[in-house]
């Protein structure tokens, strides 16, 4: 191979990482890469096309978000336990209180009117299809955060998320029968909660509602280790 062709089979440094990351990230979240399956970076670096550079770093943010780990073996993705989940489900509860009651006190009356509309959007939601309810309910909680304009409380909340993802996106909790009613009831609530800048209000609703989904995830283990 000539060093034009490899120059062309292998991303610039920046673009790599990024793309490596990215790749890699989604593999996990997806299930591609199952818990505790080893990582080579020579096998990542040639499944993304690029050098170990980028993959070394790609690791690293991985490592941050806690989707990887080191063991005995050498790199692996990292397994949660149900404990361990229902932990980050009652930080992610705090998270996202702290949001809504920042929002309250931080909204414009643009924000507001933005944040109706897109309460209005979720009533063409089906409710029999478990991906727009769940794309549905993660666009309107991120509306809020956006609202509250906390690029710390962004970056930190993004990252309980992402911990969660693999969890949430197998086997959602609004998948569960009722809870859609449930969330839709919240998201009204909570709208209304931020338009009146009532920010004790908005936090308190919407710490019930992830603790509320906390306790349907416990539900769920419940059942699972039952049905083995």
């Amino acid at each position: 191979m000539s060093p034009a062709e490899s120059t062309k089979k292998t991303l610039p440094t920046a673009q790599g990482r990024i793309a490596a990351y990215t790749k890699i990230r989604d593999a996990i979240i997806s299930g591609e890469f199952a818990p505790g399956q080893p990582l080579s970076e020579s096998a990542l670096a040639t499944w993304c096309g690029v050098s170990r550079t980028p993959i070394r770093e790609a690791i690293g943010r991985l490592e941050q978000d806690t989707l990887v780990a080191w063991n005995e073996n050498g790199l692996v993705v990292r397994a949660l336990g149900a404990e361990e989940i229902l932990d980050v489900y009652e930080v992610r509860a705090y998270l996202e209180a702290a949001s809504a009651r920042t929002a309250a006190d931080r909204r414009t009356d643009r924000d507001l009117q933005m944040l109706r509309a897109t309460l209005d959007k979720g009533q063409k939601v089906d409710s029999s299809v478990i991906s727009e309810m769940v794309d549905y309910s993660r666009t309107f909680m991120d509306h809020i955060l956006r609202i509250a304009r906390n690029q710390s409380l962004n970056d930190v909340l993004n990252r309980v998320k992402l911990q969660l993802a693999r969890t949430t996106q197998a086997n959602p909790t609004v998948s569960v029968p009722g809870r859609w009613e449930q969330s839709r009831e919240y998201q009204h609530a909570v709208t209304e909660r931020i338009a009146a800048r009532d920010l004790d209000g908005a936090y308190a609703l919407t710490q019930k509602h992830f603790f509320d989904a906390r306790d349907i995830r416990l539900a769920m283990f419940h059942e699972e280790s039952e049905s083995l």
